[in-house]
């Protein structure tokens, strides 16, 4: 969740949404993003909206978050109407949601069951630092409905974390998977970043081969990204560091790949791969094919029938706005027809499936066609009417989703 928040229009005091946005509610799948803004250090890539204790001021505690949490969950059900809607996903993100005791996070997960319910089959998944769980924890965890948990690895390589500033030592994500897998979680995934300053071909390959080692069903894997205003981006600002190089990140995605592939792990993401379709996170797929939910936390966006709105961003603020009986919204945007389907063609065209040439204007049809004559899209998935990513249009998705986005 990045730092910065958009502008937009402002939203009402007691946070109600547009009636057609209301109209579609109970249409389609319904998910909930729980932001958790604490961390016990900041890593020095990460731009998020996230506080260490120095950092924070007064205002906010990590005690009192749960009840904010909860506070906000009531206030979407008075938002959202009486009209029945279970979660299918809920995803604890951050931060370090497991800085907060396992207690905290069942409460605030068993808040969402009472006002809304749980579907039966819903995904509940949490991220986790390595550090911050033990298997006391993740038991509890498990018992409280948790399904999922996400741990962030980034790497094996010691000295590629310590560019990062991670906190965690080489291993002990391997480890939580074990653990995990003890207390009853069926799904685990593992984070990776690659394209690290001063990470080699070989630190990236010791990396994939300790990730699958550890047996996740899922791994995610990202490219470095240098944003302004990290000690990162300071650091090769100065010429501490050499920057990311685009040719080497190409080539730690193409490693992925075929690492992946050989452990029989599929891609139906760029950036995401699964052991099979009941191992793939239900609650992005939510997001990256355009259905709604609502973002619980300070910073957090939601999105409920194409109108898009997000909290005020430090935690203080939020739980000023909450103990006044107000919304912590800070602004929101109601989206128009051609602003969706920009984004649809954005987001679906980065999964397996694709994105129906059907959403194309006439210029963005020409381009797909000149995608596929460069190699960019599946020939097969074209004569099917979707425009489906080959490995090498990959590795230029931005480049072809603008094009198609004409």
């Amino acid at each position: 969740m990045p730092s910065a928040l958009p502008d937009g229009e402002p939203v009402p005091r007691d946070g109600s949404l547009p009636e057609p946005a209301l109209a579609t509610l109970g249409k389609q799948p319904f998910g909930w993003y729980v932001h958790v803004p604490y961390c016990a250090t900041r890593c020095g890539y990460c731009d998020f909206n996230t506080y260490t204790a120095a950092e924070l001021g007064g205002g906010a505690s990590q005690a009192a978050y749960a009840d904010q949490a909860i506070a906000e969950i009531r206030l979407a059900r008075r938002v959202l109407g009486e009209v029945d809607l279970p979660a299918a996903t809920v995803f604890f993100g951050g931060g370090t949601p497991t800085l907060l005791p396992a207690r905290d996070l069942a409460r605030i997960l068993h808040a969402i069951r009472t006002e809304f319910g749980l579907a039966p089959d819903a995904e509940v998944t949490t991220e986790a630092n390595p550090e911050s769980v033990d298997p006391a924890y993740l038991a509890e965890l498990r018992a409280a409905g948790f399904t999922r948990v996400s741990f962030g690895m980034q790497s094996a390589a010691e000295h590629v974390l310590r560019v990062l500033d991670r906190a965690h030592t080489p291993g002990r994500p391997e480890r939580c998977v074990a653990e995990a897998r003890a207390a009853g979680f069926e799904h685990v995934n593992l984070d990776l970043i690659y394209g690290t300053p001063g990470e080699t071909d070989a630190d990236w390959r010791r990396t994939l081969d300790a990730a699958l080692g550890a047996g996740p069903d899922h791994v995610s894997a990202y490219a470095l990204i240098v944003e302004d205003g990290t000690r990162l981006a300071a650091r090769i600002r100065r010429g501490e560091l050499p920057a990311p190089d685009d040719d080497a990140l190409a080539d730690r995605y193409l490693i992925a790949e075929e690492t992946f592939g050989a452990a029989g792990l599929t891609w139906y993401e760029i950036s995401n791969w699964a052991l099979g379709d009941a191992a793939r996170c239900r609650h992005n797929l939510l997001y990256w094919t355009g259905a709604d939910w609502w973002g619980v936390g300070p910073g957090a966006h939601s999105h409920v029938g194409g109108t898009r709105w997000w909290n005020v961003k430090h935690p203080a603020a939020y739980a000023r706005r909450l103990a006044a009986g107000a919304s912590p919204a800070h602004a929101r945007e109601v989206l128009g027809a051609e602003d969706r389907r920009v984004e649809r063609i954005l987001l679906q065209l980065r999964l397996a499936e694709g994105c129906p040439l059907a959403e194309l204007t006439p210029a963005g049809l020409t381009a797909a066609d000149r995608a596929l004559a460069g190699g960019l899209l599946e020939p097969a998935a074209y004569r099917a009417g979707r425009a489906v990513l080959t490995l090498r249009g990959r590795l230029l998705a931005d480049a072809v989703a603008r094009d198609l986005t004409d």
